[in-house]
């Protein structure tokens, strides 16, 4: 059936259909979203089952939207459904922030922007380097995400020249999660 406006049905049914139809796709996409999150992380039993749900919730939106496709408010509805839950899985993916991150700070200021990012509770590492311009030091700070989000401003606050590299940490050691180290060797 082709798509026309003289089919147009902007009626309160139509209406209520259109807005049902958009909230669905907003919710199966925003699990979209968070289930590839988890799939990345992999984290297996929380994938299946937010795909498990956001495939039941896409099969009756589509079934909704296929019966009455000759209505261009039902394609509407149903893309800015789409769109909008793009929006809310990333959203709800960085307020949940689950996971670790390893920040790396490149700075020519490493004592003093090592010394206070441990004042703040950060464990860090650090390690000399040559970079373009002479020496610096390379700061390591292994930490759950939500922390990771501070690290930036924080470290730029104390160094503006400072570069700095956030990546995902798909496991880590027992030791390094619980704030414990090993002690060193001969100690």
């Amino acid at each position: 059936m082709p798509l026309s406006f003289e089919s147009l049905d902007v009626s309160w049914d139509a209406l209520g259909g259109a807005a049902l139809i958009a909230l669905a796709r907003m919710a199966d996409v925003a699990m979209a979203v968070l289930r590839q999150s988890n799939t990345i992380a992999g984290r297996r039993k929380s994938a299946w089952l937010i795909g498990f749900f956001e495939a039941l919730i896409w099969v009756f939106v589509v079934a909704g939207v296929v019966n009455k496709i000759n209505n261009p408010v039902y394609a509407v509805a149903y893309a800015i459904g789409f769109a909008t839950g793009t929006f809310l899985g990333i959203t709800a993916e960085q307020v949940l922030a689950r996971g670790e991150q390893v920040v790396r700070v490149f700075t020519h200021d490493g004592e003093n922007l090592a010394g206070a990012l441990r004042e703040r509770g950060f464990r860090v590492t650090q390690m000399d380097g040559r970079g373009r311009d002479g020496p610096i030091q390379i700061l390591f700070i292994h930490t759950p995400r939500k922390r990771a989000q501070q690290l930036p401003k924080l470290a730029r606050q104390l160094d503006s020249t400072c570069f700095i590299v956030i990546d995902d940490v798909r496991s880590s050691s027992a030791a390094s999660r619980s704030g414990a180290m090993p002690p060193a060797a001969g100690k």
